[in-house]
């Protein structure tokens, strides 16, 4: 890894970071460049599309590490990779002390202030529907017909996504463990 590669992987990992605890607005190249720890020349050197590339790669980078730990723990089976999905948003929200949501939840429910952000929506778009997919092609092999797999990892994702929120808000588990256990009866 060259030190090139290092600056532009540590801003990445910070905007992610930022995204999932303050939102797209908040989320700015001076601050993402401030907790990377990196020039801030080297924003404009890595990510010539500016706030929309490193956005977009923040955001791809969060799915694609939700992608890798989902497909991880689907080679358990279904409901136990369901059940490790489920764990890893439980766990991301107590180990923050429901600080931290989702990275493409933030890209996803907030319209930037100045202009559209249609790459970034597009990017978390195309990471739902890979964990939908995913989920279905699980829910299938468990047993569930292909009609009943989709609106199941529709649901899946849908619920995880919003209960996060409402467990941010209230500073509580509890919903998202009301939310997790009905999930669970459901497959």
């Amino acid at each position: 890894m060259t030190e090139q590669s290092t600056v532009r992987e540590r801003v990445v990992v910070a905007a992610s970071a930022m995204l999932a605890q303050h939102g797209l607005n908040a989320t700015s190249i001076r601050e993402t460049i401030k907790r990377a720890e990196a020039p801030l020349g080297s924003t404009y050197h890595h990510f010539p599309g500016g706030k929309h590339q490193l956005v977009v790669e923040a955001v791809e980078l969060a799915g694609a590490q939700v992608s890798r730990d989902l497909e991880r723990q689907l080679q358990a089976g279904a409901l136990a990779g369901i059940q490790g999905f489920l764990r890893l948003w439980r766990d991301i929200l107590l180990d923050s002390d429901f600080r931290v949501g989702c990275p493409v939840m933030a890209v996803a429910v907030e319209e930037p202030v100045d202009e559209i952000a249609q790459r970034e929506l597009d990017a978390a778009a195309g990471i739902y529907r890979r964990w939908e997919a995913r989920l279905q092609v699980a829910l299938v092999e468990h047993g569930h017909s292909a009609e009943a797999a989709t609106g199941l990892a529709t649901l899946l994702v849908a619920a995880v996504q919003g209960v996060i929120p409402l467990c941010r808000a209230q500073r509580s588990i509890e919903p998202f463990d009301r939310v997790a256990e009905r999930l669970v009866a459901l497959i």
